[in-house]
């Protein structure tokens, strides 16, 4: 791990952006992190307080790393305790005045220690490291979240039109125009909104990105849907089960790999199009995801939702535009190859997206250099075909993932353990749970 100091160099002179936020009527600036537990904490600042907070950081004990969903405390080997300090520096280069919270602006921010070296801890350093390793191979990863949630009014579905039925969309017009109204004011490139399955659902895509950006956009995106619902007398709930027996939350994983310009998901020699280093890397992807699936469906709830025969991906398999594969494979139009992408399907909203894109690009750096191929694509349903189910409890999961030497090396000691400590104390917490109890417990907590 690297602890050396740093030079916060893109934190250069504030003026400029406190002068066009005073512009938008912003006075406060929301600085966030996503802890272990998936949940997004915040420390704030007056904008006039911005310029000492890039220059500084602002304090926050890393014992939010062993919280968990409900607030209690776990603890790991190197983590926890009343003891120690960090510094939250914001990115200012992702500075962004919140369109559905006049007078806010958000920042997300890297966590140090009190000398300015890197904190191993921090999730967005480690999404930024294997971002960085991909790099150095030669690649460059496009990444992008799909958000799911359903909104609720007195506790029942705000919308009672049928799955992906215009008819929500005009029973909520109002709601949705304000929500894409506020999107593209903060910047955020919306590629499709849409009623989902469940009642009350529905799903947001934005364009692909950086994978830090991906998981920064992951968190605006989020609670920028919040202060819409909340705006429109609406309850939000991201939670991986709202309703235990039905059709969940997801929030799917969409990635290519690029060399320069070209598109290694198109115009190769490999399975529908893809070339060898896409292969090897989706069947990195592909081997670890029982792994994986403890970093990307993390709750106990998350089990609630990876049943067979939901388009939940409960099967470690892949297939071409195959909606039960965990692994999706997408050629798009033939005459847009940059259209091409793998869709990681099993993943929900109860995980940190920083983390997300760090172990996946870890999963698939690991196989790069090996060569690995893909088995044979699955074709219509796996539950009726002779096809490995994904772990179904975080126990199961949480042991692929503590034996995962891959993961281990690249997040790092620190970090791995107190996520492993946050996941093995969730499941304990539920243990005793009713599906209705978990899913009434976490489903309006992300």
């Amino acid at each position: 791990m690297d602890s050396s100091p740093e030079t916060h160099d893109h934190h250069t002179s504030t003026d400029p952006l406190v002068t066009r936020l005073t512009a938008h009527g912003v006075h406060g600036v929301a600085l966030t992190w996503v802890d272990n537990a998936g949940l997004t904490r915040v420390k704030t600042v007056p904008l006039a307080r911005l310029a000492d907070a890039a220059e500084r950081g602002v304090g926050m004990s890393p014992v939010f790393d062993i919280y968990l969903i409900d607030d209690s405390l776990t603890s790991s080997r190197h983590t926890g305790g009343p003891d120690g300090d960090l510094r939250l520096v914001p990115d200012l280069d992702r500075l962004t005045a919140l369109a559905a919270q006049p007078g806010w602006a958000w920042a997300p921010v890297d966590r140090f220690d009190q000398r300015g070296g890197r904190y191993p801890g921090c999730q967005r350093h480690f999404a930024r490291r294997m971002t960085d390793r991909a790099a150095e191979h030669g690649l460059l990863l496009r990444m992008g979240f799909e958000t799911e949630w359903v909104v609720t009014r007195d506790g029942t579905p705000a919308a009672t039109g049928p799955a992906y039925g215009m008819t929500r969309m005009v029973e909520l017009s109002a709601y949705t125009d304000d929500l894409l109204t506020a999107l593209a004011a903060q910047g955020l490139d919306v590629t499709q909104l849409h009623p989902e399955y469940a009642p009350g659902q529905f799903e947001v895509s934005v364009a692909p990105t950086d994978p830090v950006g991906a998981a920064d956009e992951a968190v605006l995106v989020r609670e920028t849907v919040r202060a819409v619902s909340l705006a429109h007398g609406l309850t939000p709930a991201f939670g991986p089960a709202v309703t235990p027996g039905a059709v969940g939350n997801g929030r799917h994983l969409h990635l290519s790999l690029w060399e320069g310009e070209r598109n290694l998901c198109a115009d190769g020699d490999g399975p529908f199009g893809m070339t060898g280093r896409a292969e090897s890397f989706l069947a990195g992807i592909l081997t670890d995801l029982p792994a994986l699936l403890a970093v990307g469906a993390p709750s106990p709830a998350s089990h609630l939702r990876l049943e067979p025969s939901r388009w939940a991906g409960a099967f470690q398999c892949w297939g071409l535009e195959n909606r039960e594969a965990a692994l999706r494979f997408i050629t798009g139009a033939p005459d847009d190859p940059a259209a091409a992408n793998a869709e990681v399907k099993c993943f929900d909203p109860a995980a940190n997206p920083y983390l997300v894109v760090g172990s996946v690009i870890a999963a698939g750096l690991a196989a790069l250099d090996s060569g690995a191929a893909l088995p044979e694509p699955v074709a219509g349903d796996p539950v009726h075909q002779d096809q490995p189910r994904l772990p179904t409890s975080v126990p199961q999961s949480l042991d692929l993932f503590l034996r995962s030497a891959v993961l281990r090396e690249a997040m790092g000691d620190e970090l791995f353990e107190a996520f492993a400590a946050v996941r093995a104390a969730e499941a304990q917490l539920f243990a005793a749970h009713s599906p209705e109890e978990l899913a009434a417990a976490t489903r309006e907590r992300y």
